[in-house]
């Protein structure tokens, strides 16, 4: 497998040890800022032309998208598994303007929002994350879930829509945390 030289993508700023693999595509790199130690696998898909920070120890897995136009943060030590959509716009199905992209944006009427993932949290595969929703702290979200309102932190949620269904502890991962930083300092910038 190869990789892109991330140093050239044009990155808004990019930490140390950044792997993205040359399956990738990458598009508004400008709009990117990316921690260090970071995983970008073959046929991710990411369309940034908003705010878009990617914290540190962050693995992004293959069939991944994250696009829609509005502001995303991915916290430090947070994994989006195979096939997650992350969506921080999206047309008005509500009757407000015609749909799609191939239609002049005069008479379309798009939503752009924002999307937060907190550091620690675990989005599961096939799961898609809809505008206008934080996952809170540490959150883990099950395989093939809809994340359509907040999530709050350290907790455990499956199904379509999302919903808890225990705790998930957070002193071992923090610790782990601590004894990382300490060992093998990096940037924090989600």
């Amino acid at each position: 497998m190869s990789l892109l030289d991330a140093g050239q993508l044009g990155f808004r700023q990019r930490g140390r040890n950044v792997r993205i693999y040359a399956g990738a595509r990458i598009i508004g790199a400008e709009f990117i800022t990316l921690g260090d130690n970071i995983i970008i696998d073959d046929f991710v898909f990411i369309y940034a032309s908003g705010p878009t920070v990617i914290g540190s120890h962050v693995h992004i897995a293959s069939f991944c998208s994250l696009v829609g136009g509005g502001e995303l943060r991915v916290g430090d030590f947070c994994s989006l598994s195979s096939g997650v959509r992350v969506l921080t716009g999206s047309d008005d199905f509500h009757g407000g303007g015609l749909t799609n992209s191939t239609i002049p944006a005069e008479f379309r009427h798009v939503s752009r929002s924002f999307v937060h993932i907190g550091r620690h949290s675990m989005v599961g595969t096939n799961t898609v994350v809809l505008p206008g929703t934080r996952i809170g702290e540490g959150a883990a979200i099950g395989a093939g879930s809809l994340v359509n309102r907040d999530l709050a932190p350290w907790g455990i949620y499956i199904g379509s829509p999302a919903r808890r269904i225990r705790e998930r502890p957070s002193e071992p991962i923090l610790a782990q945390e601590a004894l990382l930083q300490a060992a093998h300092p990096f940037q924090c910038v989600a």
